[in-house]
């Protein structure tokens, strides 16, 4: 089955009809047969891949990009979602279509402060989004808990216990979401609270204090604060402060003249921009004044891509605004999937992101510009620093590895369900753990593949195929 024919828009079908789609998937891919991973005879070498996404990034920050993916084979894995993506697509799949994070590992999880400021968990990164197969995403998940599993030095044991957690965790909650109306469903939240409970009920005290200590640096992560940070004042004159290469303003990057020209595409972008917000967020914008822009170095996935962060004050230097202007090129999935439907990249993750997440920031938009070399490029746009934290995974041992497992898991099936068929994806999953044990086998195997690339991405750097700059 295609994508394509696996999606009627605008369908009314009964519960009961929804949930034999679902079973009739079976045929198609049978649920014990998730389990299978071969690396296929004609498979692309990782350096290859690597090196072709290479071509249209920041030529001076690539290196920085395979030096932060060389730190181990954990790193590695999450610059790696345009190698998985090409085994994902030679695997059989169920057809069962939602709107897929397409880069679902377990640090694109995390904190980020709603709208209402309460504090919310959710799937926070959404640069690959696109529609296709739901197991892709949940694929792409439980390997990382694999890889990760193993950078903590779990047992085999240990191990697989926590792949299997993952795929339970999101079995029971797609089923939970299957059962409930549909604006119930839509206003479903996880609260920040709800976890801290957990952690405090669960967690040791050392864990407890340093889970704590981690949501107050989230919650501390304000445009003041980044203010504080991240701009000084030279001759009475507000800026961005230069530290290369993770910041660099313009006028260090380019020519005067060319960086004059650039400060005045800024403007023309923040017009561009500000036209794809409401009109209540644009007269919000409207309300602050441009100052000062630099080039930002973003994750380890999107290091070479062109972002940028744009400083806006209010009514005064209390009131700041700080915008990414972050690069959107086509989503990984695009060589295999359907194409999005929108024409600017940078619209395609919005419209992904807001589908997806239960709120967004109020600042998200896109825009199309032309740079100082004259290629047209697309961008999406939200605020810097929004409460915005990730879990320690560096500090996990297997019992918080697992609780953290069955979090993301449930998180990611909320997300499905928000924007795919979660009756269907439930009829198919069922109530045994066929699925789950399936899942936990491949997530172990591929974590073996992705030692593999590691190894092999590695032999490329030492005899200088590609350059790696460490310790960026």
């Amino acid at each position: 089955m295609s994508i394509s024919e696996a999606e009627v828009a605008a369908e009314h079908l009964t519960v009961a009809e929804r949930a034999a789609r679902g079973t009739a998937a079976r045929t198609e891919v049978r649920r014990r047969d998730h389990s299978a991973w071969e690396a296929p005879a004609q498979r692309r070498s990782p350096v290859e891949i690597l090196r072709d996404q290479a071509v249209t990034r920041v030529p001076d920050l690539v290196p920085i990009r395979y030096g932060r993916m060389m730190v181990s084979a954990f790193t590695f894995y999450r610059g790696a979602a345009g190698i998985m993506a090409a085994d994902l697509a030679a695997q059989p799949h169920t057809g069962l279509i939602t709107q897929l994070c397409g880069d679902a590992h377990l640090s694109n999880f995390g904190v980020y402060a709603a709208p209402d400021r309460s504090l919310l968990f959710d799937v926070n990164d959404f640069d690959e989004t696109l529609r296709g197969p739901f197991e892709w995403d949940l694929k792409r998940l439980a390997a990382s808990f694999a890889v990760a599993g193993r950078d903590r030095e779990l047992s085999a044991k240990q191990r697989a216990v926590v792949n299997r957690t993952v795929a339970r965790a999101y079995r029971e909650a797609i089923t939970e979401f299957a059962a409930m109306g549909n604006l119930e469903l839509w206003y479903s939240r996880m609260h920040v609270e709800e976890i801290m409970r957990e952690v405090d009920a669960r967690a040791s005290a050392k864990q407890q204090s340093r889970a704590h200590r981690n949501l107050a640096k989230a919650q501390a992560k304000t445009s003041l604060r980044a203010f504080d940070k991240l701009t000084e004042t030279v001759d009475g004159q507000l800026r961005i402060r230069n530290d290369p290469p993770a910041v660099s303003r313009t006028r260090d990057l380019f020519a005067p003249a060319v960086h004059e020209q650039l400060h005045e595409a800024v403007r023309e972008m923040v017009r561009s921009y500000r036209a794809t917000l409401t009109a209540d967020r644009r007269q919000l914008l409207e309300r602050y004044q441009y100052v000062d822009a630099a080039r930002k170095v973003v994750g380890i996935g999107s290091v070479g891509t062109r972002a940028w962060i744009m400083l806006l004050l209010g009514r005064d230097h209390q009131d700041p605004l700080f915008l990414q202007f972050k690069e959107a090129e086509a989503s990984v999935l695009e060589p295999y999937l359907p194409p999005s439907g929108f024409a600017n990249h940078g619209q395609r993750v919005v419209e992904g992101q807001r589908l997806t997440q239960a709120a967004t920031d109020v600042m998200l938009g896109w825009l199309h510009t032309t740079g100082p070399d004259g290629v047209n490029r697309d961008y999406y746009v939200r605020q810097l620093w929004d409460g915005k934290g990730s879990a320690l995974i560096e500090f996990m041992n297997a019992k918080a590895l697992g609780w953290y497992a069955e979090t993301c898991g449930r998180t990611l099936a909320r997300a499905h369900a928000r924007a795919g068929d979660a009756v269907a994806i439930a009829g198919y999953l069922g109530g045994s753990d066929v699925f789950d044990r399936a899942l936990a086998d491949f997530a172990e195997a591929y974590a073996e593949q992705n030692a593999r690339d590691y190894e092999e991405v590695r032999a490329a750097v030492a005899d200088g195929t590609i350059e790696a700059r460490p310790g960026v």
